[in-house]
């Protein structure tokens, strides 16, 4: 069995609910983001959540505080991001979706915001991974004033500072390119 970084022990619980708090460990976060270009940004960040029976059903709110650095869009410098977002979502037992049919199906509005668990214990782990993921800019920017890279300098006003050899063909295809 895995150990889960979030988990909420559905025994603990009822109607009333119960808070839990979370560190989200700077190194979680890198083996959660592991092949996405965003990463953590060395800070631990909290997950702080309430989480109630309904039956058989868990129901859990809460925040989510982060902190990741990823590559700026237009100069591609590291980008701090602080990451903040609202979470609630209703875990089912995993047999009751399950039993719901075979094969793809859509989801109802309903359902949107619920999530499967099995046995005794409510991992959120996945959904704070997925969390992180969608509030993460389509364009991070390191600044609303960020002027972009800067252009390639001109090799023939680079002064004393050598040229990487393996940049010659380059050049003189370039000295050779009709003006």
């Amino acid at each position: 069995m895995n150990a889960h970084e979030y988990p909420i022990p559905v025994s603990e619980l009822d109607a009333g609910g119960k808070e839990f708090r979370f560190p989200v460990r700077s190194g979680w976060l890198r083996g959660a983001l592991e092949g996405h270009e965003a990463t953590s940004a060395g800070n631990d960040g909290a997950l702080v959540v309430r989480a109630s029976k309904s039956g058989h059903d868990v129901v859990v709110h809460g925040t989510l505080d982060a902190e990741l650095t990823t590559p700026c869009a237009r100069c591609l410098e590291p980008a701090q991001l602080k990451i903040h977002s609202n979470i609630s979502v209703l875990y089912v037992p995993a047999s009751r979706l399950a039993g719901e049919g075979d094969g793809e199906r859509e989801l109802t509005d309903e359902e949107a915001d619920t999530l499967p668990f099995e046995g005794e214990t409510v991992a959120l782990d996945d959904l704070v991974r997925d969390e992180l993921v969608l509030e993460i800019p389509m364009i991070p920017l390191c600044s609303e004033a960020c002027p972009g890279m800067s252009p390639a300098p001109d090799p023939e006003q680079a002064g004393d500072k050598p040229i990487d050899p393996r940049l010659a063909p380059l050049l003189d295809f370039a000295a050779r390119k009709p003006k």
